[in-house]
C-alpha cells in the first residue's frame, strides 16, 4: 500500500480502537500544517512542515504520529516524529507504518516498539501530571476567532495561561517583532475572562485587566486587536477623559500608557486613585522599555500594582542591556526568535544592501566654505559626528539620490536619520528628487510632529493608501509601526544597540501578499551586528557583572561659586566647493544571506553551491542539457532555489563575477566545472550557423529578433511563458505570427531548437 492507503486501511482504524474521533473532546488533524516555509523569490515557500497526524484532547494537542507506508520501517519517520514534537513542545510523538508503532516520549527518552496507540485519558494523564482545576477552566475554553492561531502562538498562549494557574506572578514572553505578541495577549485575555478567573481565584467576578504600553499608537493597536471583546468590557484611558470624568472603574479591559498614570494634578500620579489590587492582570507591551528597568521612573506602577499577575511582553531575547527585565519578570515562558520566524515562513527575509560612499567620514579643506560654527582643522569627522557636530547637505543629498535611484520608489520605505532636524532635511531632500509630485509623499514622523505625525503614521499603515510612501525619523519609529507592506528601510544614522537594530529590522518582517523579501540600505555598517554573537543568539550567562552600586559623592568644598554655563555648541555646517558634490562616488555591495541569518562572502556562497550541484548534474555536458530546454531549466532552478540558491541570488553572484554579459549558464560552469566565462553575444556567434540551418528568411527575421532579446536581457527571455509575449512585441498579435510563420506547434519547435542549438556547445 503507498502512504494514503496505509493511513486509510491501518492507522485511522488503530486511532479509533483506541478512542480517537470517537471520545467526547478529541479531535485528530490530518496534514497538520506546522509552518509553510521560508519565503523564497518567486513567493514561493521552501519545504512547508505538515504533520501527517496531531491529536488532540479538551483543546490541548498531546501527540504527533509520522506515517510511512507499510513498505517502510515503522521507525523510518522517527526522525521527522522528533522535530516535530520539539518544535510544537508535545512530549508523545509516534512513528508507524501501520503494521508497527514506535512510540516516543520527548522529555523521559523512552522509545521503542508499542501494540497499540493509548486512549485518550492514557496519553493526558502521561503528559500532564501537574493538572489543576484552572488549568481544566483554561483548557475548556477554546481559543477565539475562525482562524487558527500558529503553532508558537498556541505554545505561548497556553504556557501562559498554565502559569497563571499555578499561581506565579511575574511572567515574560520573548517573540520576534512581527509574530503577534498582542493577538497571544488577546487570546490570554480572552480564557482568563470567559473562565472568570480573579486574584481572588473564586470564579466571583470577571477579571479587571490593563494594557500597558508606552506609546499611544501601541495602546490604540492593541484596542482594536482585543476587538472581540465588547464596547462595554474595552476602556481606552486618556489624560483628557480623566480630566472630565475621573479615572473609569467600570469595565474589564483597560488600554492606556506609562505616561498618562504617571501625570497628574500636583505632581499626584493618577494610578494612586486606584487600589492596589484593583487590576488582575497587567499586561506590559515592549516590556523592556518600561517600568521593568530599576531605574525606571515607571517602576513606581509596577510596585504599586504588585499583587496583579504582570505578564510582559518584548522582542528582545536577554542581553546586557536588558538585564533588568529578566531580574524583574524571571526568564521567559517561551522565546520565538526572528531566525525561527523566518525560517519556518511567518516572516519575512531580508536582503542587505551596504553603500559605502567617498564622503563617509570628513576633513575640512580650505576650498569648503565653513556656513556656520567652528570647525576644528585636522579633525577626521566621522560617522557618529556627521548630522549632531557637523552637518553637510551635500552629502545627505547624495546617500538620498543613491537610495532612491536604487529603490522602486513606489514601495514604502522607513528612513531612520540622526536626529529631529536630520529627519527633516532627509524628508525635504527625497521630496525634492521624488519622481512623486504629490506633497505628502515623504513625511516626517517624530516626537515633535505630535498629533499630525500620527495621523501620517496611521495613513502610512493603511495599506490602502499609497501616500505617504516615505516615513523618515529619528527614534520614535524603530518600534511600534504594525505596517506590513514596508519594503525599504533605510539606515542613515550608526545603530549602536543589539535591541535597537533588532526592533528596527522587526520593521520590515511582517509578511505581506506578494512581499518577498524587504531591503536594508545600510549607509552605517550597521551590518557588522549580523556578525555578533548576540544577534538572535542565545541569553546572555546568568552569571552576569555585579551591578555597581551608586555613592554618594563627597561635599564639594566651598569656593568661589560655580563658573557659568559653557553656551551650548553651535553645529557646523560646510558647504562643499562647487562641482564637489560631483565628485562623490559610491559603492554598493550586496550579501548573501544563509538560512540562519548569517552573512556569506562570495566564495562561501560559490563554495556551499559547488557542494550540492552534483546532486543534479555531474559534468558541465549534463548541466547544458538541462538548461536546453525551458521546463528542465526551469525545473533546476526551481531545485537549487529550494537549497537556497534562488535565481535572485544567482543574478547577484553574476553581477560580482562581472558577468551581466554572460548568460546564467555560463556563471554556474564558470563556479561548477571551471570553464571560461563567454558573454551571451560570443555564445550566439559560436552557434549561429546551426541556429540558422534550415531556416526560411521569415522564420531567420523571428530567431533574430528572439536572439536580440536574449543578448539583451539574458536567458528569461527564452522561458516558456515569454514566446507569446515575443510573438507579440514582434508582430502585434499572435494570429498574425501564425500567418507569417505557421501554426503554434511550428513556431514553438522553432523556439525549443533554437534553444537546443544555443547551447550544444560548451564555452
Amino acid at each position: 500500500m503507498n502512504e494514503s492507503e496505509t493511513r486509510a486501511e491501518l492507522i485511522d482504524p488503530a486511532l479509533r480502537a483506541s478512542g480517537w474521533g470517537e471520545v467526547e473532546g478529541t479531535r485528530i488533524y490530518r496534514e497538520y500544517p506546522i509552518a509553510p516555509g521560508r519565503i523564497e523569490p518567486g513567493g514561493f515557500h521552501k519545504r512547508p512542515e505538515k504533520a501527517d497526524y496531531i491529536l488532540e484532547y479538551k483543546n490541548q494537542k498531546i501527540g504527533i504520529i509520522e506515517a510511512k507506508a507499510d513498505g517502510f520501517p515503522a521507525a523510518e519517520g522517527v526522525a521527522q516524529a522528533k522535530a516535530y514534537a520539539k518544535k510544537l513542545e508535545v512530549n508523545y510523538t509516534f512513528a508507524t507504518n501501520g503494521k508497527e508503532i514506535y512510540e516516543i516520549s520527548m522529555k523521559s527518552g523512552k522509545e521503542g516498539i508499542v501494540d497499540r496507540y493509548p486512549t485518550p485519558d492514557e496519553l493526558w494523564h502521561r503528559t500532564f501530571d501537574d493538572w489543576n482545576a484552572w488549568k481544566e477552566k483554561f483548557a475548556e475554553i477554546p481559543l477565539e476567532g475562525t482562524r487558527p492561531p500558529r503553532y508558537y502562538q498556541e505554545i505561548a498562549i497556553n504556557k501562559t495561561v498554565n502559569a497563571i494557574a499555578e499561581e506565579k506572578q511575574r511572567l515574560l514572553l520573548t517573540l520576534a517583532t512581527g509574530t503577534g505578541k498582542t493577538n497571544i495577549a488577546f487570546q490570554i485575555a480572552w480564557k482568563l475572562f470567559q473562565a472568570r478567573w480573579n486574584l481572588n481565584r473564586d470564579g466571583s467576578r470577571r477579571p479587571r485587566i490593563l494594557f500597558l504600553a508606552d506609546r499611544n499608537i501601541l495602546a490604540d493597536q492593541a484596542f482594536n486587536e482585543f476587538g472581540a471583546f465588547t464596547d462595554d468590557a474595552k476602556v481606552r484611558i486618556k489624560p483628557d477623559s480623566i480630566r472630565k470624568k475621573g479615572l473609569p472603574m467600570s469595565g474589564s479591559i483597560f488600554f492606556t500608557i506609562f505616561q498618562t498614570f504617571m501625570s497628574g494634578p500636583e505632581n499626584t500620579p493618577y494610578f494612586g486613585s486606584y487600589p492596589p489590587d484593583f487590576f488582575d492582570l497587567i499586561i506590559i507591551d515592549e516590556c523592556h522599555r518600561g517600568g521593568a528597568n530599576d531605574e525606571s521612573n515607571w517602576r513606581d506602577i509596577m510596585n504599586y500594582f504588585s499583587p496583579a499577575v504582570q505578564l510582559g511582553l518584548t522582542a528582545t531575547p536577554k542581553r546586557k542591556d536588558n538585564v533588568d527585565t529578566y531580574k524583574y519578570f524571571g526568564e521567559p515562558l517561551y522565546t520565538y526568535s526572528l531566525k525561527a520566524g523566518i525560517n519556518d515562513g511567518f516572516l519575512t527575509p531580508f536582503k542587505v544592501h551596504r553603500i559605502k560612499t567617498t564622503l563617509d567620514d570628513y576633513m575640512f579643506t580650505s576650498d569648503d566654505e565653513i556656513i556656520e560654527g567652528e570647525i576644528e582643522e585636522g579633525r577626521l569627522y566621522e560617522e557618529k559626528d556627521f548630522n549632531r557636530t557637523i552637518e553637510i547637505e551635500a552629502r545627505e543629498a547624495k546617500r538620498v539620490e543613491i537610495f532612491m535611484n536604487e529603490a522602486d520608489q513606489n514601495e514604502k520605505a522607513l528612513v531612520f536619520g540622526a536626529t529631529q532636524a536630520h529627519a527633516a532635511l532627509l524628508r525635504d531632500l527625497i521630496n525634492q528628487i521624488a519622481d512623486s509630485s504629490d506633497p505628502f509623499y515623504c513625511v516626517r514622523v517624530t516626537a515633535n510632529d505630535a498629533e499630525r505625525g500620527e495621523q501620517y503614521l496611521r495613513e502610512f499603515q493603511d495599506n490602502e493608501k499609497l501616500i505617504p510612501t516615505i516615513l523618515t525619523t529619528s527614534q520614535k519609529l524603530s518600534t511600534g509601526v504594525d505596517a506590513r507592506n514596508i519594503r525599504n528601510i533605510v539606515l542613515m544614522r550608526p545603530i549602536n544597540s543589539m535591541i535597537e537594530f533588532k526592533q528596527i529590522i522587526g520593521r520590515g518582517t511582517r509578511l505581506y501578499e506578494g512581499k518577498e523579501y524587504f531591503t536594508i540600505y545600510d549607509f552605517v555598517d550597521a551590518y557588522h551586528h549580523f556578525a555578533d554573537p548576540e544577534w538572535d543568539g542565545e541569553p546572555i550567562n546568568e552569571t552576569e557583572e555585579p551591578r555597581i552600586k551608586k555613592t554618594i559623592d563627597p561635599p564639594i568644598p566651598p569656593g568661589p561659586g560655580p563658573e557659568p554655563p559653557m553656551p551650548p555648541k553651535q553645529k557646523i555646517k560646510i558647504r562643499l566647493r562647487d562641482g564637489k558634490e560631483r565628485e562623490i562616488k559610491h559603492m554598493i555591495s550586496t550579501s548573501f544571506w544563509s538560512a540562519d541569518g548569517k552573512p556569506m562572502s562570495v566564495q562561501e556562497f560559490m563554495d556551499s553551491m559547488i557542494g550540492i550541484m552534483p546532486n543534479y548534474c555531474k559534468t558541465e555536458e549534463e548541466l547544458r542539457v538541462l538548461w536546453s530546454a525551458p521546463k528542465t531549466r526551469k525545473d533546476f532552478l526551481d531545485k537549487l532555489a529550494e537549497q537556497g540558491y534562488n535565481k535572485e541570488n544567482l543574478e547577484t553572484l553574476q553581477k560580482m563575477l562581472d558577468a551581466e554579459a554572460c548568460d546564467l549558464l555560463d556563471v554556474l560552469s564558470y563556479v561548477s566545472f571551471l570553464t571560461p566565462k563567454i558573454s551571451r553575444t560570443e555564445r550566439v556567434d559560436k552557434t549561429k550557423n546551426e541556429i540558422f540551418a534550415g531556416a526560411d528568411e521569415k522564420q531567420t527575421e523571428f530567431l533574430d529578433f528572439i536572439i536580440a532579446k536574449y543578448s539583451e536581457k539574458g536567458v528569461e527571455e527564452l522561458d516558456d511563458e515569454k514566446l507569446p509575449v515575443l510573438l507579440s512585441l514582434k508582430y502585434n498579435s499572435t494570429a498574425d505570427a501564425v500567418r507569417i510563420l505557421g501554426n503554434v506547434e511550428t513556431i514553438r519547435r522553432s523556439f525549443l531548437n533554437f534553444q537546443k542549438h544555443l547551447y550544444s556547445r560548451a564555452a
